[in-house]
């Protein structure tokens, strides 16, 4: 008998706000290489948002993204033949795009794989911490740095400031959030980095922020499966 394949979190038309303590660090088939799986459709190869934990002096063979990956770095730095990508790095990987990743110093990042749309080609790595990147939004108390878009997708890094609030809609095939650092709280819960939250369109979202808070949002992408 044929077993299904793993599914976590796919209802996408249900709101999911995970702290750090709701999921777990699991082994990947590679030794030195853990992860922390917050939405799966697939086994191992799948359609997933992981974030996964890279040990030091890990190097992996040249591979194809038949799906696409979008990763953004977390700690540490994560190189392939293109270049050594630091903390605050923001990667796109098109399908058909290739490359021989490895980590000398030992790396954790943020990663979607099979979530591309075919027709989207443009492969790019931003730098984050370029201060010249970023924008002022019409919240005086946002900072935006637009990372990508394409179609209804778009990809932004937003700081808040201390004491900000926030209202938010979720616009047309949802959005997903990301805490980079600092910490948000919604719904009488306090998350932290590493708290990934995700909402379906129309869901009303209200953040208080405690101290300078950077979020990773993505929204516009959450169509069916």
């Amino acid at each position: 008998m044929t077993e299904s394949p793993m599914r976590i979190n796919t209802d996408f038309t249900k709101p999911v706000e995970l702290h750090p303590s709701d999921t777990s660090l699991s082994p990947s088939p590679a030794s030195g290489v853990n992860r922390t799986m917050l939405d799966r459709i697939g086994d191992e190869v799948a359609r997933a948002t992981t974030i996964v934990q890279f040990d030091r002096d890990k190097y992996f063979p040249e591979h194809t993204h038949d799906g696409g990956e979008e990763f953004f770095v977390l700690e540490g730095t994560f190189s392939d033949q293109y270049g050594d990508f630091p903390a605050g790095t923001y990667v796109r990987n098109p399908i058909g795009t290739s490359h021989s990743p490895h980590t000398v110093e030992g790396c954790t990042i943020f990663v979607k794989l099979w979530q591309f749309d075919k027709n989207d080609t443009e492969q790019k790595s931003v730098n984050t911490n370029d201060k010249s990147l970023w924008t002022e939004s019409d919240h005086k108390e946002q900072t935006v740095l637009n990372l990508h878009e394409f179609e209804s997708e778009k990809v932004t890094l937003q700081k808040w400031a201390a004491n900000a609030k926030a209202e938010l809609t979720a616009p047309e095939k949802g959005m997903e959030v990301l805490v980079v650092r600092g910490e948000l709280k919604s719904n009488g819960r306090t998350f932290p980095k590493r708290s990934w939250l995700r909402y379906p369109t129309g869901t009303e979202v209200n953040y208080d922020f405690t101290n300078d808070t950077t979020l990773l949002v993505k929204t516009g992408h959450l169509g069916e499966v």
